[in-house]
């Protein structure tokens, strides 16, 4: 991948990729990034499952076939991608990311963790950041106070949750998500920051 070099006095761009549980709020930490720093580009993610009222193509995903999924996927187009819940496909197209690097745009993916080591495999020398709840009693609050799943539903993403956060160690940062600006905060610093030599870095805790 060809990359235009940093200005001079500028920190090179890198990729941030954003994971962690179910309900910890990767999402709502995501859309406080997009608000208050315009200049992060955020991947918009390929799906072939159909728009939900008030999305946009381009905005919100890339609505595509089965068919163009495949054939991107196929292409090695896709940096990731994962069949959710036995039903529709979701991906990151590759050119996007690799275009917004080389223009030195700090860039930034929210996907969930199969997706994370996807791209650790394709893009190993991006900074993997896990986004951790500050409590799992929290962590159960946030998921049945958005209302959204059938009792069974939270179950199982529970479940997947346990799971979900015993790979944090894979993972370079963890931020703990007490608030949501802040924490947003703490990722676009990563963003910007000198890369980080060998080990893990300790957990950025925002209270």
């Amino acid at each position: 991948m060809a990359e235009a070099g940093p200005a001079e006095g500028e920190t090179p761009s890198r990729l941030v990729v954003l994971a962690g549980p179910t309900a910890v709020g990767k999402g709502t930490v995501t859309a406080a990034v997009r608000e208050r720093h315009p200049e992060v580009w955020i991947s918009v993610s390929a799906t072939t499952r159909a728009p939900r009222p008030g999305e946009e193509h381009g905005v919100h995903y890339w609505f595509v076939s089965d068919e163009e999924f495949d054939r991107m996927a196929t292409a090695g187009e896709l940096l990731e991608w994962a069949v959710v819940h036995g039903v529709a496909k979701y991906g990151t197209p590759r050119g996007p990311v690799e275009e917004a690097l080389a223009a030195g745009r700090p860039a930034m993916l929210e996907i969930d963790l199969q997706g994370a080591r996807q791209v650790r495999e394709t893009m190993p020398e991006a900074l993997f950041v896990f986004l951790k709840p500050p409590s799992w009693d929290e962590l159960v609050r946030r998921l049945v106070g958005r209302g959204t799943e059938t009792q069974e539903e939270r179950e199982r993403r529970l479940e997947t949750a346990r799971d979900e956060l015993a790979a944090e160690a894979e993972f370079d940062v963890t931020i703990v998500n007490r608030e949501i600006h802040a924490a947003a905060e703490e990722l676009v610093t990563l963003m910007t920051a000198p890369p980080a030599s060998g080990r893990r870095a300790p957990t950025i805790d925002d209270q």
